[in-house]
């Protein structure tokens, strides 16, 4: 079982890397942003269904959340046409989970989480990629109100 959870990390790792370079900071297509996004947001989304919450120990939870926020980073003064390549990725990557029923709510959840510090979360995405420890709690500086605009915004997915 710890060999399959290790398993797992390392391709939820490896899928963010080759999708996105997320945590490289490499520029990707808006609609490839849209695709890692939806895809991490169906992944979390499905945990929180599945759990009743997030686990901040849980190493693919923290790197699916480092690649919600790097899609909502992406939309800070985004352009319109970005926006929409985008939207598009977003509905594809999520396996439609977000759709154009619910995908006006979620690009405002989006934008909502990239108006707070995330610096926590990144931070702590960050050194899961790396393969350390990434200590992060509830309780951490930052951590309470991106868990609360995440929840409000996986809320909108229901």
């Amino acid at each position: 079982m710890k060999l399959f959870k290790r398993i797992a990390v390392a391709f939820a790792a490896l899928t963010v890397i080759t999708s996105c370079s997320v945590l490289q900071g490499v520029a990707a297509s808006a609609s490839q942003t849209g695709s890692s996004t939806g895809s991490a947001l169906a992944a979390i989304f499905n945990v929180l269904k599945s759990t009743g919450g997030i686990d901040l120990s849980n190493l693919a939870n923290i790197i699916n959340i480092g690649q919600i926020l790097t899609g909502a980073n992406s939309l800070t003064n985004a352009t319109a046409t970005y926006v929409n390549q985008f939207s598009s990725g977003l509905i594809s990557g999520s396996s439609n989970l977000v759709n154009t029923s619910n995908l006006s709510a979620v690009l405002s959840g989006l934008k909502a989480l990239s108006t707070i510090d995330t610096s926590a979360m990144t931070n702590a995405a960050s050194k899961a990629y790396a393969g350390t420890d990434p200590h992060v709690t509830n309780n951490t500086a930052g951590v309470s109100s991106t868990m609360s605009a995440l929840t409000t915004l996986l809320k909108s997915l229901e």
